[in-house]
């Protein structure tokens, strides 16, 4: 494979900077063998570039370069490890602004946000797992005056990676840094959206120095690369950010090939709880944030609101005159809250689920359909008496709320927990009983009190129920990346 030069790309900010667009294989740029991918800007709707596409032999490759850097990298020493996740760190810090920009043009998303939540996650990530490389250990047992056990903690091995287009660098150094400090190599496939930042990414792996084949990132369809990677034979565990549907595809498919281990992190339904006694300008500002955050581009998003009876109406009159405060527009204007959905199916899919609710005879209070500025904006849109079989109970990936009152926890513990998603929640009260009451009975991964979103390194991620198996960040994504040996020891005892 020859190497590829980068492409130089004029950023909307007037930045211009080198993106590679090749395969990263064993440290080099190099060009795919399917159709080259075209990614576009959804704000201008213009290419940005072609990037090459992975076919089922490049992952091939991939994974060969993978397999042979292996042993290497599970012997290298957790201190040097440490210091290259570091080190990415401190290139992620140093080129934060320009990744940032990569993001907000291929993704959509405003720079503010991509600067300030995205990047500083990413810096946080690798710092996280840096710190914890040389501190994965295993325990010991006493089993007898004759008998010694113990247990380590060893790598998988390759470990394929497959991340979704909404926050397509913060995922990327969420699979990245906790594979890597376990001693696993990888092989990432990035969304065929947004692949640019991965991209960049793999010239930060290769700067910071990390050794051939130990990080290997393409791009590709989900039909062509994702299936290589979750099929592959010599691929012995994958992760997998996305849908429940595709995600149910992913089990399927690691389980017909080698049964190689499975993590998924999948779709959302997500309550949002309002209690009388809550701070109610806060709660106002927090269900706002928690929908229209990243165009609802999350799949922890608050998209069912439930408000107790008492303040029903005035919630919903605030949360109206809130939503018509959002700024929509030009993703880098440091104005602007809400850019264009990520592309022209995912608004078109959005719009869909907004006519059937409409038609289905959920009332609109606020948007409700695209936006008057055009492209690929949907309005920031708030529906009310929505029944149990309108569309709008679907897991919507936008910026649409359901909101509905109740009368008392009972109520709401129900009809929360009547889903088959499990990944977030969110309550406010100002009482303690009811906030600890709430965190026990409601079925989700994450209980916000008195706040909504944001995932921080060192708290467990990951759903209940069709939300997904397994967690990211924390100590728990350690055991996600590490298999468990144990080993029994005779002592001998024989006296001469």
């Amino acid at each position: 494979m020859s190497t590829l030069a980068a492409t130089q790309i004029s950023l909307p900010n007037g930045k211009t900077y080198a993106q590679p667009t090749g395969l990263f294989i064993n440290n080099e740029f190099v060009a795919g063998s399917d159709a080259k991918i075209d990614t576009i800007d959804p704000y201008t709707g213009k290419v940005i570039c072609a990037m090459e596409a992975a076919s089922a032999a490049d992952i091939d490759v991939a994974v060969a370069a993978a397999e042979k850097a292996k042993r290497g990298w599970r012997d290298t020493l957790p201190a040097q490890r440490a210091a290259l996740l570091n080190k990415m760190a401190d290139l992620i810090e140093r080129d934060a602004d320009i990744i940032a920009a990569i993001d907000s043009t291929d993704n959509g998303k405003a720079f503010t946000m991509a600067r300030h939540v995205d990047l500083v996650g990413a810096i946080s990530c690798f710092r996280f797992y840096a710190g914890y490389a040389d501190k994965i250990h295993g325990q010991t047992m006493e089993l007898g005056r004759d008998m010694h056990g113990y247990t380590k903690r060893e790598p998988y091995g390759v470990c394929g990676q497959i991340i979704p287009w909404n926050f397509p660098f913060l995922m990327w150094a969420w699979k990245v840094a906790p594979a890597l400090a376990t001693g696993n190599v990888i092989v990432l496939k990035s969304a065929e959206q947004t692949p640019l930042s991965c991209a960049y990414g793999a010239s930060l792996i290769k700067e910071a120095g990390f050794p051939p084949g130990v990080a290997n990132f393409v791009t590709g369809l989900g039909k062509t690369t994702g299936v290589a990677i979750a099929t592959h034979m010599k691929i012995r565990k994958v992760a997998f950010t996305g849908s429940t549907l595709v995600g149910r595809q992913i089990m399927k498919m690691a389980a017909e090939s080698n049964l190689k281990k499975v993590s998924l992190e999948l779709g959302g339904k997500s309550p949002h709880i309002i209690f009388a006694d809550a701070d109610f300008d806060k709660a106002v500002e927090t269900v706002a944030n928690g929908i229209y955050f990243n165009q609802g581009q999350v799949c922890v998003a608050g998209s069912r609101a439930f408000v107790e009876a008492p303040i029903y109406d005035k919630f919903l009159e605030a949360l109206k005159a809130r939503t018509a405060q959002v700024k929509s527009g030009n993703p880098f204007d440091p104005t602007t809250y809400h850019g264009p959905q990520v592309s022209a199916i995912q608004c078109e899919r959005i719009n869909a689920l907004i006519e059937g609710g409409v038609k289905a005879g959920a009332k609109v209070v606020a948007g409700g359909g695209k936006h008057e500025l055009g492209g690929l904006f949907i309005s920031p849109t708030v529906f009310s008496d929505v029944t149990g079989t309108s569309p709008l109970q679907n897991e919507i990936f936008g910026p649409v709320l359901v909101i509905s009152p109740f009368k008392t926890i009972e109520e709401v513990v129900a009809i929360a927990n009547d889903t088959e998603y499990g990944l977030a929640s969110g309550l406010h009260t100002s009482s303690i009983d009811t906030a600890l009451r709430m965190a026990d009975e409601l079925e989700a991964g994450t209980v916000w009190i008195n706040h909504y979103g944001g995932a921080s390194p060192q708290l467990p991620f990951g759903g209940y129920k069709q939300s997904g198996i397994g967690r990211e960040n924390g100590d728990a994504v350690i055991g996600e990346y590490t298999q468990i040996k144990t080993v029994s020891i005779a002592r001998n005892n024989n006296k001469k």
